[in-house]
């Protein structure tokens, strides 16, 4: 079997699995509360559930690259989760020292205290995972 030829390294093993059910409860809650208020309620908080809908989004793909495994998904996923865990500071700042730009919460709001503080934990977690997995793949080559 050449190298190309190899079955991509899983990062759904152990604790990955526990981030990939995590990442797909955000998926279903971001984008099913996100498509519900832009189809109801779109004008009443257009910023608020366009980023809700860009955080289901971004779940997504971090599900998706921790299921598919290998290098390229690794740092696919690592890139992302970088980009959640600044899109949630971000737009957690915002929403605690300017309030009125959000009429209504998103994921993302208050750092996640709607989700339980998750969206600020799961970023965290899974990039310590990832450059875990990074870390055992170099020990094991």
């Amino acid at each position: 079997m050449t190298a190309l030829e190899e079955k991509p390294t899983r990062l759904i093993s152990g604790p990955g699995m526990l981030l990939v059910w995590f990442y797909g409860v955000m998926v279903v809650g971001a984008l099913s509360r996100s498509a519900y208020q832009i189809a109801t309620d779109f004008q009443r908080a257009p910023l608020a559930y366009s980023l809700s809908a860009v955080a289901g989004v971004v779940y997504g793909f971090i599900t998706y690259t921790l299921v598919r495994g290998g290098e390229t998904a690794r740092r696919a996923a690592r890139v992302c989760c970088a980009a959640e865990l600044v899109g949630v500071l971000v737009v957690g700042t915002w929403t605690l020292v300017e309030p009125s730009a959000f009429p209504d919460a998103t994921v993302w709001s208050d750092y996640g205290m709607g989700y339980i503080f998750i969206p600020v934990l799961l970023p965290l977690s899974a990039l310590y995972w990832l450059r875990k997995v990074q870390a055992q793949q170099r020990a094991a080559a």
